[in-house]
Formats: structure tokens, sequence, C-alpha cells
């Protein structure tokens, strides 16, 4: 053989290596690794977030020609992805009426974006066996924060950002509490399962984590609005997976073990206690917490009240509490583009139509999860928690809460319709061999 042929055979070979490595085939595992990095890296950056989460957009290009694009229509016509691309229409439509610049309307486009997502991850994750990978890599990443949270706390000198408060190690501590304590109780079912397959090692390892997650969110850091949506995770446990006598005996130790903290963590009391400070605090028009709250409620309403079908438009929120803070001072003067309450988010803006879109996906994306397994369970936890933890603030629309529920929706709804496609029900997913589509389904079917 000639070096000129040596030399058109290693290039060929390289060619081959570089069409084999983008190929349609491979790009699937790629793209949806792509998710699962996304996924472990939402506890810490939302930057790092966003770039991946275009990178995955950009991976979905090759695979269009895949496309079963009926059976996509048809998705986007079920109600789990019609309600969420009917508020995002809304935000786009809102834009028209709002009474302000348009760079405010634009950026009020900008929280509810990221619900387009929703139908392309419904549709890409119902085709892939493993997507639980994204789930595992969130536990971990949120199990490594949770370490690195205890590390801060007895040397803040260690923190990765300055300027945190103890326990936080980056971001704030309502992120870092709706992550663990989603954590926290999606593993208590793995305990129960674990200890009757005789699996004491797995089972003894779930248990260490939710203590882990538990005794920092009670001793270290947690936001207030945990006292809410914890015990509202707890009851669906009971619900989905314990009878009553194991309902009564997880109760009765929630009641002992919570009287427990409350007598040993000094943290957890002064918490609570702020709650009449600041309340007194907005009696006395100073700006607080609680007080802000308030503030930002009761004027909401006034402002929904006086524009009650439509709303006053995409982006006015801001607006509207510039011209209501004329002449104020205090409490009454503060300003915001955040109501901290979903439902008054979107009622500004949006009015009735809004909160009529709004609840309808939260009740089309519950009844999605009503049945048994593991896609199911997280799921319905996904949900339950970002509807109960949205009465304090608007987490759909916030960054990393919104993501948790487009990512947990997303990839949970995609095998849960994977999961009744095998089952006999359709769908609107694509028509596809059975063999790819429904292999190793009893691994999602149950925990």
């Amino acid at each position: 053989m000639t070096e000129a042929m040596r030399r058109t055979s290693t290039v060929s070979n390289w060619a081959a290596l570089v069409a084999s490595k983008f190929s349609l085939a491979a790009m699937p595992l790629e793209a949806n690794l792509l998710v699962v990095l996304a996924a472990v890296a939402l506890p810490w950056s939302t930057s790092a977030v966003a770039i991946l989460f275009g990178f995955w957009l950009l991976s979905l290009v090759p695979l269009l020609p895949t496309f079963d694009h009926r059976a996509f229509l048809r998705l986007l016509a079920n109600p789990i992805c019609l309600w969420p691309l009917a508020l995002v229409a809304l935000a786009l439509v809102g834009m028209l009426w709002a009474d302000v610049p348009w760079q405010e309307r634009l950026q009020g486009i900008s929280p509810v974006a990221k619900l387009l997502a929703l139908p392309l991850l419904l549709y890409h994750f119902a085709r892939w066996r493993r997507s639980a990978w994204v789930f595992v890599g969130f536990l971990v990443s949120c199990a490594i924060l949770m370490g690195l949270s205890w590390i801060v706390w007895f040397a803040p000198e260690l923190a990765l950002a300055p300027g945190k408060s103890p326990g936080v190690p980056v971001k704030n501590y309502i992120d870092q509490s709706q992550e663990f304590a989603l954590c926290m109780v999606a593993l208590m079912p793995f305990i129960f399962t674990f200890y009757k397959q005789g699996r004491y090692a797995a089972a003894l390892a779930c248990v260490a984590l939710v203590l882990g997650f538990f005794a920092n969110m009670a001793f270290v850091v947690s936001a207030r609005a945990a006292l809410i949506y914890v015990p509202a995770l707890l009851v669906v446990l009971a619900f989905v997976h314990l009878d009553r006598r194991a309902t009564a005996l997880l109760f009765a130790g929630l009641v002992v073990l919570a009287a427990t903290v409350w007598f040993t963590s000094p943290y957890l009391q002064g918490r609570i206690a702020a709650f009449a400070l600041e309340y007194r605090d907005y009696q006395q028009n100073i700006a607080a917490s609680t007080g802000r709250r308030l503030e930002f409620w009761q004027k909401s309403l006034g402002f929904f009240a006086d524009a009650p079908l439509i709303g006053h438009g995409t982006g006015s929120i801001r607006h509207l509490f510039e011209q209501a803070a004329v002449g104020q001072s205090g409490l009454a003067a503060e300003i915001t583009r955040n109501p901290h309450n979903q439902t008054l988010y979107v009622a500004v803006q949006w009015g009735i139509v809004g909160i009529a879109a709004l609840y309808a996906m939260w009740v089309a994306h519950l009844l999605l999860f009503r049945g048994q397994g593991l896609a199911n369970w997280i799921g319905l936890l996904v949900v339950v928690q970002n509807l109960v933890s949205s009465l304090f603030n608007a987490h759909l629309f916030d960054f990393v809460e919104g993501w948790m529920y487009v990512l947990g929706v997303g990839i949970a709804g995609g095998m849960s319709l994977r999961a009744q496609r095998c089952s006999g029900e359709s769908q609107g997913l694509p028509a596809e061999n059975a063999s790819t589509v429904c292999a190793d389904t009893s691994g999602h079917s149950r925990l």
C-alpha cells in the first residue's frame, strides 16, 4: 500500500468515526445526556442550565426527520400541552393591551416562555427508556449540595459565593429548600420498597439521605413556605403509598419528630417567631418579608379588580406598583415585578382568563399522574409542590422552581405517557416499534 493510499484510508476512517458519532442513531443518547446534565446543574447554576438546554434544543434539529408530526400535533392538542401553550399565547397577545414600554412587555414574556419546552420534553422522553437518569442526576446533585451546605454552615469561609446566608453555598435558601424537600419526600417510598426486597444497604442509604435533607432544613436553613408544602407532600405520600395504619404511624412519628425539632432547633424557633415581629412591622409601615407579601397581595387584588377579565397586559406589574407608590413612604412605597403569589401574578396581567388557563394546566398535570409507578410519583410531587408553594411565591415563573416544574412534568409525563401507550392507552405518541417504545417498561412502572 502506498503512502497516499494509507493517508486516504486514515482520512476515511476518521470521517466514518465522525459520521457515526453524529449520526441520527447516536444523537438521541447525546441529546438525553444534555438534559441529564441540565438537571444536575439546576441546583448550582442558572446560566449552565440555560446553555445546556439550548444545546439540547439544537441537538433535536437532526432528529426532526424522525418526528411523527401527526402524533406530535395530537399531543399538542392534549390538555397537558394545550394549557401551558395557552398561557404562553395569552402572554404574547397580552402585550397588545399593556400600557407599558415594549421592553417591559418583552420582559414579561421571559418567565412564561419556559413552558414552550413542555411538549418537546413530553414527546421526546416518551421515547427514551432511561428517562429516570434525569431524576437520579438531580438527586445526586442535591445530595452533594446538601453535604456542602453542612460544610459551609460549620465553616462559612468555604462558601462558593460570598454574602450568602449561613448554610447556603450557592443561590438562595428558597431554591435550596424547594430542591431538598422534593428529594426528601420522593425518596421515602424507596425506603419501604428496598426494605421489603431485602436490599437493606439501599434502604439505609435512602434513610440517611432523607434524614440529611430533613435535618438541614430543620437546623441549618429553610424557607418558611416549606412549613406548608412539606406537610402537603407528606399527605400525598400517605394517600398514594400508605394504608390507614401506616398513615397513622407516620403522622404520629412526625408529631414526635416535630416536637423534638422545635425544642432543639433555635433556628426553626426564630424563623417561626419572626412572623409575629414582621406582622408588627407591617402594621407600622416598616418593610419586612411578611409585610411585603401582605402589601403586594393587597395592592395586586386592587389591580385585578380594576381589570378583572383580561388584566392589564403582559409586563404591567411593575408599572402598576410604581403608580401606586407615588406619594407613599415605607412599605407602601415598595415596588416589585413579582407579587409573590402565582395566581395574583397571572391575574394582574391576564385576568380571569389567565387564572382559568393556569388552574386548568395544574389540573391537567395532576390528572396525568394519577396512576402508579415512579413517573407518576415524581410527577405528582412536582405538581403539588409547585401548586402549594405558589401560594407564597410565583414559583412557576421563577427560574429554578419553574424549571423544576418543566423538567419534572415533561420527563415524568413522557415516562407516564409511554407506560400508558404500552398498556394500550393512546395519548398521541408516535407509532413506533413496540420493542423500542415499551422495552424496560417495568423499570418505570413501579417503585
